[in-house]
């Protein structure tokens, strides 16, 4: 304002031109002859009356007034309407410029909307400013402060509960609830409750670099967890996680775990809880709150934006809810088997020594080998045990897998009753019968070479000497030593033999 008093003193007082008033208080000649044409029309004149204060002088010469046939011609844009729309799937500000231009046609260029719409967003907080679609993203991350939780009501063990907290994009809107740990399990359970909480999935999960959820963090391919990542899948969502030591990245979840920090758990301070139920009623009732709060500088409130852009926009929930799995990679060993939890699985022998991915739960045991599942299996939780597949073994072992007690036993039949008794035997003599399958099978393919007669010979002599083992019947069979009689203090035993009463037949229960 002074020197618009200095514009009309040296004019009016003395007697200056535009050009030298210009030049001595440094302004260009429009901007004098511009402010002396104000002055006339508010019909001012010099001296300015001495109780002018500088705010009556500006309302004088720049009077809205002025602009009113402007304004018309151009509109009033509402930027609140604008900056909300621009939160919808594919709206863009040219849109959004072109539907004003129809509206007034005499309207204010592109250039000059967007630049005006910038400068109205700046006083608004960054994690507002940001541009974010209708279910686009979900952010999530956990607050740094946890809550205590009594877990011995005898002893009062306090332990502390975990507050997982994430945020949808375009509404802000909030979803927190206590978990007694960030290990997967805990993280992968969160999620789904959220997207269970939403009705519906985004489309990106936007995590900070939590090792539950990222294995290794890397700028341009970070190493997701694969459990995550089949979650993620499951739902249709990808994961996009936030560069290191980048908070901007999530900035909308760092709000958010600061608004649960201050609305939520300050208000919870003083309370004592006795299980993570009581923990989450009490979240959940202070987190509905605070997405009914109206927001300071929007118009709405967390829970109105979501159910008017957000909520519509978001996937809807696929049948059925994802049910938890571990990955882990491994290797086949000669056995063809691979280890997990001190249980072994079959896969294809052809697969031994292959790098495989395996995804296991509660109920069953999958095999991968290039994205391609080769094996299933109902899980077992017998330590050290083997759960196998026929179709996995090599022909030969297949074979012998068909072995029995009582199979086994039947050949030796068609051979003869020595033959029989000598295969009972051997599998008696054993501590599981199927320690002596082998030594039984040796002992029948030796019918081929010596014929049945004298393996009956032989056998009989093994059975009154007391060797039972292939060793045994093939040197007797080698040194012809079936045709030599028996020994004398082995009559009664091989009466007995021959009977059907021995001392090493233990009936059908044995191989059972």
């Amino acid at each position: 304002m002074r020197k618009i008093r200095e514009i009309m003193r040296l004019k009016w007082e003395c007697g200056c031109s535009h050009r030298a008033i210009g030049k001595s208080i440094k302004v260009s000649d429009s901007t004098v002859s511009d402010c002396l044409q104000r002055a006339r029309e508010a019909n001012l004149s010099w001296p300015l009356p001495d109780d002018l204060t500088d705010d009556q002088l500006e309302k004088k010469l720049y009077s809205p007034v002025r602009n009113t046939i402007g304004e018309e011609k151009r509109g009033k844009i509402d930027w609140s309407y604008i900056h909300k729309e621009l939160k919808r799937k594919h709206m863009t500000l040219r849109l959004l410029w072109l539907e004003y231009r129809e509206k007034y046609p005499q309207g204010i260029g592109y250039s000059q909307f967007c630049s005006v719409y910038r400068e109205w967003g700046k006083p608004l907080d960054v994690w507002m400013h940001q541009d974010h679609k209708a279910g686009e993203k979900l952010f999530v991350d956990y607050a740094g402060q946890t809550m205590p939780v009594v877990t011995n009501n005898s002893t009062g063990e306090v332990g502390d509960a975990q507050i997982f907290v994430s945020a949808l994009g375009a509404s802000s809107f909030i979803f927190t609830e206590a978990t007694w740990t960030q290990s997967l399990p805990d993280w992968i359970q969160s999620h789904v409750n959220a997207f269970e909480f939403f009705e519906g999935c985004p489309e990106i999960l936007v995590p900070d670099n939590l090792r539950s959820g990222i294995r290794k963090t890397h700028l341009y391919e970070p190493d997701i967890n694969q459990t995550y990542q089949d979650m993620a899948t499951h739902y249709g969502a990808v994961v996009i996680p936030a560069r290191v030591n980048s908070p901007k990245d999530k900035s909308k979840v760092e709000n958010a775990v600061l608004q649960v920090e201050r609305q939520v758990l300050a208000k919870l301070r003083n309370r004592t809880f006795f299980s993570l139920e009581e923990l989450n009623q009490a979240l959940r009732l202070l987190q509905d709150e605070l997405n009914q709060r109206p927001f300071q500088k929007l118009q709405g409130s967390r829970l109105s934006q979501f159910l008017e852009l957000e909520k519509p926009a978001l996937k809807p929930l696929p049948p059925t809810r994802y049910e938890y799995a571990e990955w882990k990679k491994a290797k086949a060993g000669f056995n063809y088997h691979v280890e997990i939890n001190k249980h072994h699985y079959s896969v294809p022998f052809t697969l031994i020594k292959k790098e495989l991915q395996v995804r296991y739960n509660s109920k069953t045991v999958e095999v991968f080998y290039q994205n391609e599942r080769i094996a299933s299996h109902v899980r077992s939780y017998v330590a050290h045990g083997y759960t196998t597949s026929q179709l996995h073994m090599p022909k030969n072992h297949q074979h012998q897998a068909e072995w029995t007690p009582e199979r086994i036993t039947s050949w030796a039949e068609k051979i003869g009753s020595e033959t029989a008794h000598l295969i009972e035997a051997i599998m008696i003599s054993r501590p599981h019968p199927q320690q002596g399958f082998r030594s039984c099978v040796g002992v029948l393919r030796l019918a081929k070479p010596y014929g049945n007669e004298r393996l009956e010979a032989a056998c009989k002599r093994a059975l009154s000497i007391g060797t039972y083992n292939y060793k045994s019947v093939e040197s007797i069979l080698k040194h012809n030593l079936e045709k030599q009689p028996l020994p004398t203090d082995s009559v009664s035993t091989h009466k007995n033999t021959t009977s059907g009463s021995h001392e090493y037949v233990r009936g059908q229960g044995y191989f059972q």
